[in-house]
């Protein structure tokens, strides 16, 4: 148990993260749960873009927008990977060790503060929580291998120290409250054989389910945009405070992303691949057979209240 593995052949220094993660999108990252459950669906062999069919419920929820995650019975319709909650009740690496062993892949909250992989953001200079998905560890040798935003990464020493609270290291300080922790339970022969028709099943109820009103207009109106202020030539422009940053990004930074993955799922729909028809019975087209995203502004694509 002391050295486990989830997923077998991943290496952090040849890892290649999926193109939803490539250097050529306008938003590489979106938050740390989607960008995890991206990369562990790739890494089992998935396509992460069939499950991004639940970005058109994006709703502005009068003082931020919607919470940008998969739902979880998406992932387990689609690639047979349920998530359970996991109790902690005593020491961490026990448990996730436990776990690995047992083929599950754990997702820990962690501080950034010790993630290499946050180095220039977080990494030994500020704390914030984030969600890491750990692949493999090494009690022993203190070390552990993990998902993390748009990669995969490993992490040993005071960082493991850290991470896990080990008692009497420099890096302890003691985990007053555990952290949440869920495992993912991977069941490939739950997943289906048709996945893009299950993909399309998922966003047709999802399309159901999307706000009455346009939750863009809805941030403008209740965040309407500061007036302009006049200043003195020479006087230096002040910068944000923190608190105003931290605030702007609370409130926006699932918007942006969630519309750009939502954008790819539109294609990735449209390129399924459609039966053959018969030249003696074509069917005939009209305008309300579209796709609901096809030939609408994105104003016009929310549903109106009567």
């Amino acid at each position: 148990m002391a050295n486990a593995t989830v997923i077998p052949g991943l290496d952090p220094a040849s890892y290649r993260p999926h193109a939803l993660h490539g250097a050529t999108r306008i938003w590489p990252e979106t938050n740390c749960s989607v960008d995890l459950t991206i990369e562990v669906v790739h890494a089992l062999g998935g396509d992460p873009t069939a499950a991004l069919g639940f970005t058109v419920t994006q709703d502005f929820e009068g003082d931020q927008f919607t919470f940008f995650k998969v739902p979880q019975a998406d992932l387990e319709t689609l690639f047979g990977v349920e998530t359970c909650e996991l109790s902690v009740f005593d020491d961490l690496g026990a448990h996730v060790a436990l776990q690995i062993e047992r083929g599950r892949l754990p997702l820990v909250e962690v501080d950034a503060f010790f993630l290499p992989d946050t180095r220039d953001v977080s990494y030994r200079t500020a704390h914030s929580k984030t969600t890491i998905g750990i692949n493999r560890i090494d009690v022993a040798a203190r070390r552990i291998e993990y998902f993390h935003n748009a990669g995969f990464f490993a992490l040993s020493g005071e960082d493991f120290d850290g991470i896990f609270g080990v008692p009497g290291s420099r890096e302890h300080q003691g985990l007053p409250l555990f952290p949440y922790t869920e495992y993912l339970k991977v069941r490939p022969d739950r997943a289906p054989r048709d996945i893009r028709a299950t993909a399309r099943g998922l966003l047709v109820r999802h399309l159901a389910r999307r706000p009455v009103g346009n939750p863009i207009r809805a941030y403008a109106e209740a965040f309407p945009p500061m007036p302009r202020i006049s200043r003195p030539a020479r006087r230096p422009i002040s910068t944000p405070t923190p608190s105003t940053r931290c605030a702007w990004w609370a409130r926006t930074s699932s918007c942006s992303p969630r519309i750009s993955t939502g954008s790819t799922s539109r294609d990735w729909q449209s390129r399924a691949p459609r039966r053959s028809r018969s030249p003696r019975t074509p069917r005939p087209r009209s305008s309300s057979s579209r796709a609901p995203w096809r030939g609408r502004s994105s104003s016009r694509f929310w549903r109106r209240s009567a």
